[in-house]
């Protein structure tokens, strides 16, 4: 796992650093060879590039890691390649610039698949559709295949934090609950450079709001009995990390604006899960029964 920021890799050292190995470092600086026989390199490069929330500058972004992500690729040559990005990739502004993408993956052997997958769809109780980028080496390509939509819709954002909502005894919060009856829109997380601890811009608060939500700061703690009545609870760094999938029992390191930017600019894990799933049963299927089975079939979505 190699990560930059200082506070997000001690959150995976505290919640994962007896299995993984976790190196704080530039992508930039980080030499693939190191890595012969991974089965996947799997990332999310930063989305500033594309996101309409900034100057979409593409690969004239310094933000840009996608030639990065394709250096590893060429270096390790592992069996798939897993890369997650916003909507705003899928523009037709980008089109020569996802051409590229695919081009130079194709040139290294892969089979690829964009794909919109809305993190909705797999149990996220929230409004946040993610550009997938899937690329896989043949014969292990022949048997992939995107994963279907979890069955029945996702919890509303009052049942998925009524409990905690009323974790400290606020009076108000079964009818809270009972209130905020649709999904979530897109947590924003901000970066490091803009944004702070709050639920995004004017157009998100103001959908917040209709949740019965203040959306101008992240809380420290749930409210208790004192709670004004008619005032709009804040929600906190563990009610958002539910929101977008992360168990209970994950911790986040640093301040509450470091640990907020790690919960909202977060691939929510229930879809990695999904999706890594997807590459994992076509990686597990011997390649002799592979070409066996699947004789002229290609997969669709190149």
């Amino acid at each position: 796992m190699v990560e930059f920021d200082a506070d997000a890799c001690q959150t995976l050292r505290r919640n994962r650093g007896a299995r993984w190995s976790i190196i704080q470092s530039d992508l930039a600086e980080v030499d693939g060879r190191a890595f012969p026989g991974a089965d996947l390199l799997a990332g999310g490069v930063p989305c500033p590039p594309f996101s309409i929330a900034g100057k979409q500058l593409g690969r004239d972004d310094e933000r840009d890691l996608f030639p990065q992500a394709l250096r590893l690729a060429g270096q390790i040559s592992p069996r798939a390649v897993l890369l997650e990005n916003v909507p705003g990739l899928a523009a037709p502004r980008f089109d020569s610039y996802r051409a590229q993408v695919l081009r130079r993956l194709h040139c290294l052997g892969y089979e690829t698949w964009w794909q919109l997958v809305q993190a909705s769809q797999h149990g996220v109780p929230q409004l946040r559709p993610r550009f997938v980028l899937v690329a896989i080496k043949p014969p292990w390509a022949a048997r992939f295949g995107w994963p279907e939509p979890s069955p029945g819709p996702p919890l509303t954002v009052g049942e998925a934090l009524g409990d905690l909502m009323g974790a400290r005894g606020w009076p108000g919060a079964p009818a809270w609950a009972s209130g905020a009856r649709r999904i979530a829109p897109t947590i924003v997380g901000g970066s490091t450079r803009h944004g702070g601890p709050d639920l995004g811009p004017t157009r998100a608060r103001r959908a917040w709001t209709d949740l019965g939500v203040d959306g101008r700061s992240i809380a420290d703690d749930a409210p208790d009995p004192a709670h004004p009545a008619g005032q709009p609870p804040r929600l906190t760094i563990p009610m958002v990390a539910r929101l977008q999938g992360f168990p209970d029992a994950w911790e986040f390191s640093g301040r509450k604006t470091a640990a907020y930017r790690q919960v909202g600019n977060a691939f929510p894990p229930p879809v990695a899960k999904a999706i890594g799933d997807a590459i994992a049963t076509a990686l597990r299927r011997r390649p002799e029964l592979h070409l066996a089975a699947n004789s002229g079939r290609s997969p669709g979505g190149r």
